[in-house]
């Protein structure tokens, strides 16, 4: 049985992300570190997008950024909204992966491995992890291998899903200084539903179709979705532009509460609750409690941390309630958030940075009524 100080279980956002910060701290060169996957990323195979006031950990791979952002209401009704001090910034998989592994690759204590995790489990203080026919141990194991969605049980559940094109135009149509966080002029089709449009150039841009719903839809309702948009509101037919690449994925919106720890099996991401349960945003988050939990490390203490608080994991599950239960059009309710408040406050708000006051400043220009409601409710009914 080989021995190792650290195992980070899954190579994605939260196992590289930590991994990285751990290098950058300069404090784990003398510690042994595994890293296992399935299999190498090596695909372009997904976006982050988030917003950050400052230069962050990865600001240098940073593919695009903005700090002008359209959002077009229920009411059609479009505003250009200056962000700054932020930035909305955009990674792509391929370039965050390239980064993570080049860096990783020149430091001899770390051992990446290519296969399928079959065990991980703690015995008393001990951590074990099994994999290609062989266990590993280690002090602490950082797993973040979600488990099964089927099995969670939870007051509400959504998929945020969604399916993107990074399309080329044969005109010059877009203005590659300002991205449309979100348009929901779209058809609803009774769940919450919307486009944004990430421009790189004025030929070329991210365009991508999200859903809020329980269940997701066919590759072709995606498609047909996508097709309409760029034809109705980007005025492009098809033989305007071609389709360069395209990428589909999920995220789960859930107030389910998620195993932080099993002992000294850590669990990050979205296996750790790291994703926002009302707007599915993760890179960000990941990245605070990466930082919280090398912390930790460095001063030799349990690395179980957290970036979130009750306070923002009530108002995420109202919010849920009201787009599970379809109270009110998640439209509507996003709609009177961003076009009632500078686009910079709510960033603040969904970032769980936000004061009492703060807060109210924000919940008072939604529908208070409804949201009174569903949060009297979903106080009595978690009694």
């Amino acid at each position: 049985m080989t021995r190792y100080d650290y195992i980070i279980a899954g190579a994605g956002a939260a196992g590289l992300s930590l991994l990285v910060h751990m290098i950058h701290s300069g404090r784990f060169t003398d510690k042994k570190i595994l890293l296992i996957d399935v299999a190498p990323k090596d695909q372009n195979d997904r976006t982050w997008c988030f917003w950050e006031q400052d230069a962050g950990l990865f600001d240098s791979i940073v593919y695009k950024r903005w700090n002008k952002l359209w959002f077009h209401g229920d009411d059609h009704t479009p505003k250009l909204h200056d962000v700054s001090p932020y930035e909305y910034k955009m990674i792509r998989g391929i370039d965050f992966y390239q980064y993570c592994f080049e860096l990783i690759g020149s430091f001899g204590n770390i051992t990446v491995m290519y296969d399928r995790i079959d065990d991980m489990h703690r015995e008393a203080e001990h951590v074990y992890i099994s994999a290609g026919g062989k266990t590993f141990t280690a002090d602490y194991i950082f797993n973040s291998i979600p488990p099964s969605f089927d099995a969670i049980k939870a007051d509400y559940f959504l998929w945020q899903h969604f399916k993107g094109w990074t399309i080329e135009a044969t005109e010059p149509i877009f203005n590659p200084h300002h991205a449309t966080l979100m348009d929901f002029r779209i058809n609803q089709e009774d769940d919450c539903r919307f486009v944004y449009v990430m421009p790189f150039s004025e030929n070329t841009a991210l365009v991508e179709y999200t859903v809020f719903s329980e269940k997701l839809l066919s590759q072709e309702e995606y498609k047909t979705g996508l097709a309409n948009y760029c034809f109705e509101f980007l005025r492009l037919p098809k033989h305007k532009y071609n389709i360069v690449s395209s990428e589909f994925g999920k995220i789960p919106m859930t107030n389910f509460s998620f195993s932080r720890a099993d002992g000294n099996i850590i669990h990050i991401g979205t296996a750790g609750g790291q994703t926002k349960a009302s707007s599915g945003y993760t890179f960000h988050f990941i990245q605070e409690h990466s930082r919280k939990i090398v912390e930790c490390l460095i001063a030799n203490e349990y690395p179980l941390v957290s970036v979130s608080s009750k306070k923002f994991d009530f108002y995420d599950s109202v919010l849920l309630k009201i787009l599970s239960e379809k109270k009110l059009k998640g439209s509507e309710v996003f709609s009177q958030m961003f076009s009632r408040n500078h686009m910079k406050d709510v960033f603040k708000f969904l970032d769980n940075e936000t004061s009492v006051a703060e807060d109210f400043a924000i919940i008072r220009k939604l529908p208070t009524i409804d949201f009174l409601t569903a949060a009297v409710t979903h106080l009595i009914g978690s009694n």
